[in-house]
């Protein structure tokens, strides 16, 4: 079976967790994490990066950041993970759900103004699969209306919007680093701060509200409770394995990139005989090979290729459900019919992408994803 997801190993992980482990600080905040947000703000501008143990802590570091309230309003993607939501919901937000785009599953931005109330606190636009939403309309609503807006750049690392990174657009943006990420360290995230107006307090929140991080600096005599937060941060051996990925983003990203591009280049003429859509790629975005996804034309022409993949050795999978209408909101949920969401949900499936995948695997998906067009069309 090709599955659908294997890790990257550099080779140099268990050599830094070694190193964290002989150092004799393994917890939060020592020199492997230091040296992770210091490649982020370098690599790409952050004003301020911040390991987190996921990309749902970072999230949930953001609804605190944003000081949501019970009753203030976050407009979110329906088609999103949960977290993008659940992080808000559990400050007292009310989610305010748009639409996809038609062409794509990101955010329909020509649909957000008409969802902005006097409620409205913050927008969170997911940059799905790695490709750039239209950063430039949200912003510009965000300034005309007051808003927050948080970059959900879980998919998006190493991708660009008008060649500014994402991530360091918004005010506020997360990552993550989980397995089925380009960069992974298991479990893992990270918090950016491009706002200065939110850095000092957002070292408090990830030191369980303590402003510790100053006194470890020197800034301070001694530290102690002086906010809200929570033990965000993850253990120093758990960043000794990001900076080993994160010394091989190039490779990583080559690989992924190349895969990607073959995967485009080769079902091209099945996708066109079966009605099948394949990614479109705006003109302001990249492509970071975060993932390489078909839209079918109906449920049932995924489930029959899903199927056929899985019965010829080939793990293909479904994505997101559409947080509208699930068990949890469904009934929460007093907007219009996100029409374009639940296509999705319906009919999008996703094929194997990793790094390690090699040429012969690719070729066999190819070459079954046509042999089935062959099937159905006898």
């Amino acid at each position: 079976m090709i599955k659908f997801n294997k890790p990257y190993i550099s080779g140099h992980e268990l050599t830094y967790i070694e190193q964290a482990i002989s150092s004799g600080h393994t917890a939060g905040n020592g020199s492997f994490t230091k040296k992770c947000n210091t490649f982020f703000e370098k690599t790409y501008g952050f004003k301020k990066a911040l390991l987190t143990s996921s990309c749902t802590d970072a999230l949930e570091m953001c609804a605190i950041l944003a000081n949501i309230q019970p009753g203030d309003e976050v407009i979110v993607p329906s088609y999103t993970f949960v977290s993008t939501a659940l992080a808000f919901v559990r400050q007292g937000a009310t989610i305010v759900f748009a639409d996809s785009q038609t062409n794509q599953p990101n955010i329909d931005t020509d649909k957000i103004k008409s969802l902005i109330t006097n409620k409205t606190k913050a927008i969170v636009p997911v940059h799905y699969a790695g490709v750039a939403c239209d950063m430039d309309k949200i912003m510009s609503l965000a300034n005309q209306y007051n808003l927050l807006v948080i970059e959900d750049a879980a998919l998006a690392i190493d991708s660009y919007y008008k060649n500014k990174p994402l991530g360091s657009i918004g005010h506020l943006a997360t990552f993550s680093f989980h397995e089925t990420k380009n960069i992974s360290s298991g479990e893992g995230g990270l918090l950016v701060i491009n706002d200065e107006q939110f850095i000092n307090r957002a070292e408090i929140i990830w030191e369980k509200g303590t402003n510790r991080a100053q006194f470890f600096r020197g800034e301070i005599n001694k530290y102690g409770w002086v906010d809200t937060g929570s033990s965000f941060l993850p253990s120093d051996i758990t960043a000794a394995y990001l900076l080993a990925q994160l010394d091989n983003i190039e490779k990583i990203q080559i690989k992924r990139k190349e895969i990607w591009a073959n995967y485009m280049e080769g079902l091209k003429d099945f996708a066109k005989q079966l009605e099948i859509k394949l990614p479109d790629i705006p003109s302001y975005s990249t492509n970071n090979g975060n993932m390489f996804y078909m839209v079918c034309k109906d449920k049932n022409q995924r489930k029959q290729l899903i199927n056929y993949l899985k019965e010829n050795g080939i793990c293909a999978v479904f994505h997101y459900q559409s947080l509208h209408q699930s068990t949890y909101y469904h009934n929460k949920y007093k907007g219009e019919a996100l029409l374009n969401a639940d296509r999705f949900t319906d009919c999008l499936v996703r094929l194997p992408l990793y790094a390690d995948l090699t040429k012969d695997e690719q070729n066999k998906i190819i070459e079954t994803c046509n042999n089935y067009h062959n099937i159905v069309s006898n």
